[in-house]
């Protein structure tokens, strides 16, 4: 494909590759089956080709007799080659690109115009405009005059500029005397006054792209952009409504100043656009409650709207027409799922601290004006509290009242508002709550399917105080009919009343666990029951029901009668899924739980899930570098769910895991995963070594200064914050194989007390949980090397009492004060300068059970106290506050 020049104002296509390339592009529009994969290779073929690119461009400027499509897939294809090309294009060839693309900004067709703002955006996204000067000028040009075509068309490449780059235009240019944007924005404010919608929408939309950056130019220019949004606030066009509405919503969240002279002006006009005709104009005014309550601005200014606004709310959470849930709704629960009805999921890495992961909805749903004013109705109880109730009760109780099959989803939206107060409201909500229970118990067995399932929901709520309840009669009744309630729907045949039904019911688990104990029979036979009913999307909601089962009642679950009901239907399922079917995460959570509550009860069936396991790890280990051997495609996931369930083996079987891990490869497979690149599968590798650090140390005894290497050059990175959770069972585990192996650990201390300091000394950005195991382990390795440690104390004293003191009573925490009273004794000197934080790390126990911990701390202070002469003792406690001093007390110092 060679060209008749060599100078960009020389090149000339020729017409057998214009004629080639057409051809393929026409192809493309309507291949037939076969055909994908060749006009794809060609297309690969013809882009080694340097002066393809230039075709493209000439295609989509200059072939005015080709159809549009045509041009445009041209223009598609070389925006989409920019991506891959343009860094290391020749810059004669850039300069050809750049020369066809402007004319283009003005060309009569709009779709040409469209596609050539497209490119433009790609070539500033990855360029900038600094070797571009033309660009700039000619859009200048382009909006300065009166030709319709070259307005809309810079408009056009410069609302997708400000939408993919905007730091683009607000930044210096060498050679210009102001920023683009500077330029750009009195032009887009002007054109807020256009009689073309899409103008007004364009500008409108490029100027709310600056909101959150806020260029001088933006500030300077704020009355004039306010006056514009107040025009264009009752606008024709609803797609410039609602980009009012956005920047609004924008405003409050960063800018919330700006809009104070005008807030009660917004406040009236964001109501009544809540309840614009157009769906999604009501959705971006709907946002700007949840983001004003969120941005915690004063409450006062919404409180005169509450009687106006909760009305609006409460029409706007009734189920729309056309809400996809209505047809979901009637979907036979019988049917099999397909894949696209499988919503992906997330497992979490296990996590060995206080304060886990934020949970995450597993279920990826659409946002809707419904969604958005529950959420919203949420946010407004939880700033106003009982004082919304008001308002909101008599017009819930009225809808809840009207019985007409025609009113069902007022109905529905009534009880879905109820459990949106449910966390903001309860105090005024909690003398009734027996009445609204009783209520809300019957609708689980609504005709209507979409009632039952937001019963579960709102019902589940509630939990809290339902389990509190159960301390008196009436309240146990209570329990014990909600509890028949959502076991009756779990076996509901409706999917989407089984998916509710299913996670309020692991809800109320949660809260229950011991009440739960007398009901264990009816309860696994329901979920064992739903097991074998439910379709695959759903049956993942039961596992977490079991898993969280489990997890509740503990030890209570190993009985032979309940083993006969749970046991044989996991066990089948178990051993028809292959090692590469993802359906099996679940099913591996679920174990996990099941072996950690069963303890040694598990024994019987584990050696089979062990194995596989292993064997699942090693498969995808290979996987990872030679899937056909493997037989199956690499996912991390089915190496982290492993890790994990032997994990809660070791913490099920204790020393009982060690016949099981001296048949096999573990040990060097977990070493290979300790240094895996993916930080999920590291994170999950750190919390079985620590696992098996406590049980079986003598597995890992061969490789202990390996596993120990590794697990510092966790805590010594530059991207520990990327990493906390890896840090932080890193940080564990050294702890745990500290106790166990004592002076083995004396090659890595000095390494590791040098990572750990600067955590305990910055504890601010980083994780709870992270910074307590840094104490820990700090303190255990002060316990079995203090000569190491001792004189280095005097760096962290201070910072390492403090977060002592923060954490709670237990017996990692005993083995820290060992470590704190083993350093004193060898350098007593060095913890002078920090005695008074040391007394109030001290004073934080409630009590130490351990007798000799006790007293080993009580002579530390005796000690201070003997060897602190004039004053120097009694000036140390009057630096503490009574209840302090009160705690000491018990130490008679």
């Amino acid at each position: 494909m060679a060209s008749s020049g060599s100078e960009t104002s020389t090149w000339r296509p020729q017409d057998e590759g214009l004629r080639e390339i057409c051809g393929l592009m026409e192809h493309q529009m309507s291949p037939s089956s076969g055909e994908k994969s060749h006009i794809y290779q060609k297309l690969q073929q013809y882009s080694q080709f340097p002066d393809f690119n230039n075709y493209l461009a000439f295609i989509l400027a200059r072939m005015e007799g080709k159809s549009i499509e045509i041009r445009q897939a041209a223009g598609l294809l070389l925006k989409n080659n920019l991506r891959s090309a343009l860094k290391t294009m020749p810059p004669t060839n850039q300069q050809y690109l750049k020369s066809e693309l402007l004319p283009c900004i003005g060309a009569a067709d709009r779709q040409i115009r469209s596609t050539a703002g497209t490119i433009i955006s790609t070539f500033v996204q990855i360029g900038g405009v600094a070797g571009w000067p033309e660009l700039l000028h000619a859009l200048v040009k382009c909006l300065d005059s009166n030709d319709f075509n070259h307005i809309e068309g810079a408009m056009d490449a410069l609302s997708k500029i400000c939408e993919d780059a905007p730091h683009v235009l607000d930044s210096d240019i060498p050679g210009l005397s102001e920023r683009p944007i500077d330029v750009f924005l009195p032009r887009f404010l002007q054109l807020f006054q256009s009689p073309n919608i899409t103008l007004r929408k364009l500008s409108l939309g490029s100027v709310n792209q600056y909101i959150m950056l806020m260029p001088t130019v933006l500030y300077s220019s704020m009355d004039k952009y306010l006056q514009g949004l107040f025009v264009l606030s009752n606008d024709t066009a609803p797609e410039v409504r609602k980009l009012v509405c956005s920047a609004f919503v924008q405003l409050v969240e960063v800018r919330a100043a700006v809009l104070e002279p005008h807030l009660r002006n917004v406040i009236e006009y964001i109501l009544i656009v809540n309840k614009d005709p157009d769906d999604e104009v009501a959705l971006e005014a709907c946002e700007f409650w949840s983001t004003y309550c969120e941005a915690e601005l004063p409450p006062e200014n919404l409180r005169e709207f509450l009687p106006r606004l909760i009305p609006v709310l409460l029409s706007n959470m009734a189920y729309a027409d056309d809400d996809e849930s209505l047809l979901e709704a009637e979907e036979d629960g019988s049917l099999p799922d397909r894949d696209q009805d499988l919503k992906p999921r997330f497992h979490s890495s296990r996590f060995h601290g206080s304060e886990d992961a934020e949970e995450d909805d597993d279920i990826v749903n659409v946002w809707n004006l419904r969604k958005c004013s529950a959420a919203a109705l949420d946010f407004l109880s939880n700033v106003f509290g009982d004082d919304i109730l008001p308002t909101l009760m008599p017009i819930i109780e009225t809808k809840l009242t009207t019985g007409s099959d025609e009113a069902w989803k007022d109905r529905e939206a009534a009880v879905l508002a109820l459990g949106a107060i449910g966390e903001g409201c309860i105090n005024g909500l909690y003398p009734h709550l027996s009445e609204i229970i009783s209520f809300l118990i019957p609708l689980l067995d609504d005709k209507f399917p979409l009632i039952r399932s937001i019963s579960c929901w709102t019902i589940s709520r509630f939990s809290k105080y339902i389990v509190q309840g159960t301390a008196h009669q009436e309240g146990h009744e209570q329990f014990d009919k909600i509890l028949i309630g959502l076991l009756r729907r779990i076996l509901d045949d409706n999917k989407r009343v089984q998916e509710a039904a299913c996670s309020a019911f692991a809800t109320l688990e949660e809260e229950a666990a011991g009440e739960l104990v007398s009901q264990l029979d009816i309860i696994l036979r329901h979920l064992m029951c739903a097991f074998g009913k439910y379709q695959r999307r759903n049956l993942r909601i039961v596992y977490d029901a079991i898993g969280t089962l489990a997890d509740a009642v503990g030890g209570e679950l190993n009985q032979p009668q309940y083993l006969e009901i749970l046991m044989p239907p996991l066990i089948a399922k178990w051993q028809q899924l292959s090692n590469s079917d993802k359906d099996l995460f679940p099913l591996l959570e679920c174990f996990t739980s099941i072996a950690q509550a069963l303890g040694a009860g598990f024994s019987h069936f584990a050696q089979p899930v062990f194995q596989r396991c292993i064997d699942i790890i090693q498969t995808q280990r290979l996987a990872k570098v030679d899937p056909v051997s493997a037989g199956a495609q690499y996912d991390k996931e089915f190496i982290v769910c492993s890790l994990d369930l032997l994990s809660g083996l070791a913490e099920g079987l204790g020393a009982g895991i060690e016949s099981l891990i001296s048949q096999s490869n573990l040990r060097d497979m977990l070493l290979q995963c300790c240094v895996d690149d993916a930080y999920d599968i590291r994170q999950s590798a750190f919390a079985l070594l620590g696992d098996l650090a406590r049980v079986c140390p003598v597995h890992l005894h061969s490789r202990v200064s390996e596993f120990l290497d590794v697990a510092a050059k966790q805590l010594n990175t530059p991207k520990l914050k990327e990493t906390l959770s890896v840090a932080n069972n890193a940080c564990w585990a050294i702890g745990e194989l500290a106790i166990k192996f004592h002076k083995e650990v004396s090659p890595v201390v000095l390494s590791v007390i040098s990572c750990l300091v600067p955590i305990l000394q910055h504890p601010k950005d980083l994780n709870k949980s992270l910074v307590e195991n840094s104490a820990i382990t700090l303190g255990r390795l002060a316990w079995v090397c203090p000569e190491l440690v001792s004189p280095h104390m005097d760096h962290f004293m201070q910072s390492w009492c403090i977060a002592l003191s923060m954490i709670r009573d237990d017996i990692e925490k005993e083995d820290a004060f060992r470590g704190l009273c083993a350093i004193v004794r060898a350098n007593p000197s060095g913890a002078v300068h920090s005695l008074v934080f040391m007394c109030k790390a001290i004073a934080s126990w409630h009590e130490i059970r351990s007798e000799d911990l006790h007293n080993e701390v009580s002579q530390v202070l005796h000690g201070y106290k003997q060897m602190l002469k004039n004053g120097a003792w009694e000036q140390c406690m009057s630096a503490l506050e009574p209840p302090v001093k009160e705690r000491l007390s018990k130490y008679q110092v």
